[in-house]
């Protein structure tokens, strides 16, 4: 008899774990304690659910790095004792954490599954329901006894993404993400159906490593037509900055100009790290396609390749926790090391 598989619900905060009283319309936090006598469909999944929450969940828009190093702690305090990990937050900002936590979770080999709703978990129309049981039934998912998930994912509307490839789309509709440079790896519908060329496979019998140096000392500079020198050289010389995310034009174009060309070049002489993501939802940095990136490419600049700007973000404070060597940071970031860009 196959072993039951054992399912830690950690609950952050965010629209899933509200439900509304419908005499005053007003919105409480969900127990997550009585989660199956609320949703009886769950008893219909042979696994054991168990459930943390956060003392004081806490909306999206207040996620930071001290939380992702709680997620994190979690997940480490519990590795040994479950089959997978199935992680509920405010969608705004779950594409930035669950980003993070791909980084932080080094060796990984179990399933750990993000997934939030658009309405709470009590409303009619609610998608917080199916989002949250094909959630759980995705970590519980094995093949020839083993997980058929061993990475961070995202699910939401029937589609289940690698976590760092994603962006939030659409902040109405029940398809809120997308993963513009990479498939989505499995898909809900009348069956569950997995891609397997698709799924990303640890490095056998390596030792999880929680990453927890965290170093936020990075900004993300949009670049636009008309943008002065004096808020780029402002936002540059920055106190204590390591890191800029430039989101650069089309495939990781810039403005030609002498002076900003020289700040970007004063910059990166002082040891801070600049790396060009594209603008564009889609496709990528080519650096040196076009003349008005060759120059970014000769002075340093680090190619982001197709990351999102969320992966970018959360891949630079992780590289800069670990105090990579200068000469080596390039090399690294440019290399995908949790499938977070196209080799």
């Amino acid at each position: 008899m196959a072993k039951q598989v054992n399912i830690l619900l950690i609950y952050t905060g965010g629209t899933i774990g509200m439900v509304k009283n419908y005499k005053t319309n007003a919105l409480h936090a969900f127990d997550f304690n009585n989660l199956q006598s609320k949703i009886p469909e769950l008893n219909q999944l042979d696994c054991k659910i168990s459930t943390i929450s956060f003392d004081q969940p806490i909306d999206s828009s207040n996620m930071n790095p001290e939380y992702w190093v709680k997620i994190t702690n979690i997940i480490e305090d519990n590795y040994n004792l479950v089959n997978g990990f199935v992680i509920l937050t405010g969608s705004d900002t779950m594409s930035y954490t669950s980003s993070a936590i791909s980084f932080m979770l080094e060796n990984l080999n179990k399933p750990v599954i993000f997934t939030g709703s658009q309405l709470p978990i009590g409303d009619l129309r609610t998608d917080a329901k199916e989002n949250l049981i094909t959630a759980i039934q995705i970590a519980t998912a094995t093949k020839n006894g083993k997980p058929r998930i061993s990475e961070v994912c995202l699910y939401f509307e029937y589609k289940l993404y690698r976590a760092n490839r994603t962006t939030k789309i659409n902040a109405e509709h029940f398809e809120a993400f997308a993963s513009p440079n990479f498939p989505h790896i499995a898909e809900s519908g009348v069956h569950l159906k997995f891609k397997e060329h698709l799924l990303y496979h640890p490095k056998k019998n390596k030792k999880l490593t929680i990453r927890k140096n965290l170093n936020n000392n990075i900004v993300v500079l949009k670049l636009f037509p008309g943008i002065s020198l004096i808020t780029i050289e402002t936002i540059l010389n920055t106190k204590g900055l390591k890191g800029v995310i430039l989101e650069t034009y089309g495939s990781g174009n810039a403005s030609t100009n002498s002076n900003f060309i020289s700040l970007l070049k004063k910059t990166i002489n002082k040891g801070i790290q600049i790396i060009d993501v594209t603008q564009c939802i889609g496709g990528s940095v080519i650096l040196g396609q076009y003349e008005t990136s060759t120059i970014l490419q000769k002075i340093g600049i680090i190619s982001g390749k197709d990351i999102t700007t969320e992966s970018a973000i959360a891949k630079l404070m992780y590289l800069l926790g670990e105090k990579i060597a200068p000469k080596d940071f390039k090399t690294i970031f440019e290399t995908s090391i949790r499938g977070e860009i196209t080799d």
